[in-house]
């Protein structure tokens, strides 16, 4: 089950106590200066917990899946995510815990909200 923007806004709510629609505000708000950061061409950079930066992608040639044509793959701009060395040893460590205890349901719960 993936985080959803809703699920932040409600942990936001549940950890800090505020308002749903503060809440909401928030979200938008971190979101929308980190949109804007990667178009600018600014990596987004949060410690402790890792890196967005953009990779621009040559074009390239391709095959379409369906028909077995060759295409051209235009140039784009993508963005990728990389997790800080603290980030990723917290991760591994809740893991290698996990692995070693039988049937933890609640190890997403707790590796999302300690991230």
């Amino acid at each position: 089950m993936a985080l959803k923007k809703e699920g932040l806004v409600k942990l936001i709510e549940e950890e800090l106590g505020f308002p749903k629609n503060r809440s909401k505000e928030l979200v938008e708000s971190v979101l929308e200066i980190m949109k804007q950061s990667l178009e600018e061409g600014e990596e987004v950079k949060i410690n402790g917990f890792g890196k967005f930066f953009l990779i621009d992608k040559k074009a390239r040639n391709g095959r379409n899946p369906q028909t077995g044509e060759d295409v051209i793959i235009e140039p784009r701009r993508v963005v990728s995510f990389k997790f800080s060395p603290q980030a990723r040893a917290k991760l591994n460590s809740e893991l290698t815990s996990r692995t070693t205890q039988s049937g933890s349901g609640a190890f997403m719960k707790r590796a999302t909200r300690s991230l």
